[in-house]
């Protein structure tokens, strides 16, 4: 199979699944439910949807319940969609991406809040890049600088042996 049809099926499942957990999914555990990708097996046969839930990890632990347990009407769902000979196994997996980038968000936030002491601004001013010698190709405490792509002559062609 061709990796563009796996990518075409899992853009489907995803799309199927994502309207049924919104619009037709009567279960009261499924709630604050974001699905954010699918991954389809080689064979078409079982497919993992990563989904991101929202609040505290036993609101997550009992909205993977509810979907684990309406797994059947999903895939029957993905059935009426799909018309393939196999329906694709469902697996929810929990995508914790969108949980650490608001973490990481928050946490850079509060840096960018913080005022900058005057030892960290000075730290930040004497920054770790070397000063350049500006007549020869070596830093003030003599080591040469690594050459770089631009200096060195472009490869032979098959054949000859240097440059014309």
């Amino acid at each position: 199979m061709s990796s563009r049809r796996s990518a075409k099926v899992a853009q489907a499942i995803l799309e199927c699944v994502s309207s049924t957990i919104l619009l037709e999914l009567k279960d009261p555990r499924v709630k604050n439910v974001t699905v954010t990708g699918a991954e389809v097996s080689a064979d078409l046969r079982s497919a993992k949807i990563r989904v991101s839930i929202l609040g505290d990890e036993k609101t997550q632990a009992l909205t993977l319940r509810g979907l684990e347990s309406s797994r059947g009407f999903l895939q029957a769902k993905v059935a009426e969609r799909l018309e393939t000979r196999y329906t694709p196994v469902l697996k929810f997996v929990l995508d914790q991406g969108v949980k650490l980038s608001i973490e990481t968000s928050a946490i850079l936030r509060d840096l960018n809040l913080q005022p900058l002491t005057e030892e960290a601004h000075d730290a930040a001013d004497e920054s770790n890049v070397p000063d350049l010698d500006e007549e020869s190709d070596t830093v003030q405490d003599g080591t040469p600088l690594p050459a770089s792509p631009v200096d060195k002559p472009p490869p032979a062609p098959d054949g000859e042996v240097g440059p014309p």
